[in-house]
Formats: C-alpha cells, sequence, structure tokens
C-alpha cells in the first residue's frame, strides 16, 4: 500500500512540475490612463519663498501624475499669509487640481473664499494664477462683504479678496439699501 501511495505521489509531482504555470488574468479596464505616482491623504503642504510662508495646503487625498504632470486634490483647503506671515485668507472646495508646469492651482466644487476683514468669494470653479497670485475665474460669482454683495460672472482679485473686479456684473446691493427694504 506504501509503494502505490508513493507511486501516485511521484507522478503527482512529475506532472504538477511539468504543466505550464496559469497566472490569473487581472481586469486591466478598470486602470483607466495613467497611474498616479505619489498618493497622500490627509497631507499638510507648505509653500515658502525665501523662508516666508506664503500658503499652506491641507487635502484629505492627494494624486501626483507624472506623465500628465498634474496633481488632482480631494477636499482642499488652504491659508493665505502676507508678508508679515499672518493668515489673510483662505480658500476651501471639494476637488482641486494643480498644473505641475505652471503651478497654477483650479479650485472646483462648492468653492468658498474668505478673508479676514469678512469678504466671502463663493463659485463652482476659480483658478489661482501662480505667476502673478491672482484669483480669476470666468463662472458665476457672489462676492459678500461688510459693505456690499456683489454676484455676477467672471472674476479676479489678488490672493487676499482685497482688491476684486466682477466684469458682468447682474446683481449689487449695499448694505445701507438692505436695512431700507
Amino acid at each position: 500500500m506504501k509503494k502505490i501511495l508513493l507511486a501516485i505521489f511521484a507522478v503527482a509531482v512529475i506532472v504538477s512540475c511539468s504543466e505550464e504555470k496559469i497566472q490569473p488574468q487581472i481586469d486591466k479596464s478598470e486602470i483607466k490612463g495613467e497611474i498616479p505616482s505619489n498618493e497622500s491623504w490627509n497631507s499638510k503642504i507648505m509653500f515658502t519663498d525665501a523662508g516666508k510662508i506664503k500658503a499652506v495646503l491641507f487635502t484629505n487625498h492627494l494624486r501626483m501624475y507624472d506623465k500628465q504632470k498634474v496633481t488632482l486634490l480631494d477636499g482642499v483647503k488652504i491659508d493665505f499669509y502676507n508678508r508679515d506671515q499672518k493668515k489673510t485668507s483662505m480658500l476651501t472646495s471639494l476637488k482641486g487640481k494643480v498644473d505641475d508646469v505652471t503651478q497654477n492651482m483650479f479650485a472646483m466644487d462648492s468653492v468658498v473664499a474668505r478673508n479676514d476683514s469678512g469678504t466671502v468669494l463663493k463659485t463652482s470653479e476659480l483658478m489661482w494664477r501662480n505667476k502673478d497670485q491672482k484669483i480669476v475665474t470666468d463662472k458665476f460669482v457672489t462676492i459678500t462683504s461688510p459693505k456690499e454683495i456683489i454676484e455676477g460672472f467672471g472674476f479676479e482679485s489678488d490672493q487676499h479678496l482685497s482688491n476684486y473686479v466682477i466684469y458682468n456684473v447682474t446683481y449689487s446691493s449695499t448694505l445701507s439699501d438692505k436695512k431700507k427694504k
């Protein structure tokens, strides 16, 4: 009986060694485009110039793509600082994107920006342009400040929301107008 079991075991080993290994198939249809080269959760990134803090980015999920030269962000909060390193404004959005070549940042979906003097900007999408550190959009915006409410299409401002322009104003009201109503 031992000889029969030993013979069956020997045949099984020889057969298994000579068979071609079967590789499991990977469904590549799920992988669309490039896989992130870096990925991070609950990140804090500090942007400095000559040792001074310019901005601090907080994000729930960050994905960097080397070939596309883009970084995608989920759950975005950015604090902007002035020359004296005092926090002057904050921007939040559900999603974001950074062009790794120009360093321009795009905020998308439920974008809200606030400055320390009470001005609030709401829009669906905007871009922070790195070369001149301006916030711009061609989308609909609402600006609420202690003095006025302005709505319209097209917007440009410094990153501190202290000097801004709305190009196509559709509604405007001052605080004194609201008190009369």
